[in-house]
């Protein structure tokens, strides 16, 4: 059993020094090992599958694929890894503050994790308010918000509706302009352009948009719309009376298995391309198994 759990460990090289010495991720490493060879019924993992490299992740991969085709164990798997939750997990279980906030399918709990994790960090911007009025807004734009009309969570296959309430009672030309944020990734992904929308009727009012979904993987991002006016003098440009920022804001994710993590833009709407025809080109998403190679063309 000893040569096992070293060998599953990848920490032959270390075993002769003292345990003190260990990097948090050897030691999570050497206790998952030790863990899941000693053969127990009831298996309790906090975080595992947050340490060690690309290998030892395969082969935590391929130990919970097995372990849960057996019905005389049980695994606990504590992570805030909602892909893995929904991987490995027949049910979740979600804890906050040492209370259970939801239990169910691991689907929707996840959904419920990602959007009171969004909620929370909308709450660390969140700025004092300003006079009578939220950050971004004054007295001649006193209401400027941005609600989701789909699900918060969605799984992007269909467009993303949202409505955007305003107030704006001063004569004259107004437009709505509004910008895509990425939060996951940084920056600004889409913006409408300052004179694009431009508003027929002053007052109170609600208007309603819709925002393609499909070219994105999967991530978190946020709207914000401003209320702007043509700026004197250049007819291309518009000056901001108001900003919908923080709780006036919308969040949303994209949640699907289709779907890649990393990068923004998904590889149904964009891919580089060889034009060397000797190049090997090797498709992730294909089965690794010799059976899986020999259906598919890795030259292209």
């Amino acid at each position: 059993m000893y040569d096992d759990i070293v060998s599953f460990a990848e920490l032959g090289d270390f075993m002769d020094q003292k345990l003190k010495n260990y990097s948090s991720g050897m030691q999570v490493r050497l206790a998952f090992s030790v863990a899941i060879k000693a053969q127990g019924d009831i298996l309790v993992l906090d975080e595992v599958l947050a340490v060690g490299d690309e290998a030892f992740q395969r082969k935590c991969d391929d130990f919970f694929s097995e372990i849960r085709k057996d019905p005389t164990k049980t695994v606990v798997l504590v992570t805030h890894d909602m892909g893995a939750v929904k991987k490995y997990c027949s049910r979740a279980m979600m804890i906050s503050h040492g209370r259970v906030k939801a239990i169910g399918d691991p689907e929707t709990v996840s959904q419920q994790y990602t959007m009171e994790n969004l909620e929370a960090e909308r709450k660390k911007r969140r700025e004092q308010l300003h006079g009578d009025y939220p950050l971004g807004l004054n007295a001649r734009c006193p209401v400027l918000r941005t609600t989701a009309v789909s699900s918060p969570v969605c799984d992007g296959t269909k467009p993303f509706v949202f409505d955007v309430e305003y107030q704006y009672d001063e004569p004259g030309d107004f437009y709505l302009a509004i910008a895509l944020h990425d939060l996951r990734r940084g920056g600004i992904t889409y913006d409408s352009g300052p004179k694009v929308f431009r508003m027929k009727e002053h007052g109170h009012r609600t208007v309603r948009f819709s925002l393609p979904l499909d070219v994105f993987n999967n991530g978190e991002f946020r709207l914000i719309t401003s209320l702007r006016t043509p700026t004197p003098g250049d007819d291309g440009m518009t000056d901001a009376v108001g900003v919908a920022l923080d709780r006036n804001a919308c969040d949303f994710a994209i949640r699907n298995n289709r779907n890649g993590d990393y990068a923004l833009l998904s590889d149904r709407v964009v891919r580089f391309t060889p034009l060397d025809e000797g190049t090997v080109v090797i498709d992730p998403r294909s089965e690794s198994s010799d059976a899986g190679a020999s259906e598919r063309d890795d030259v292209r």
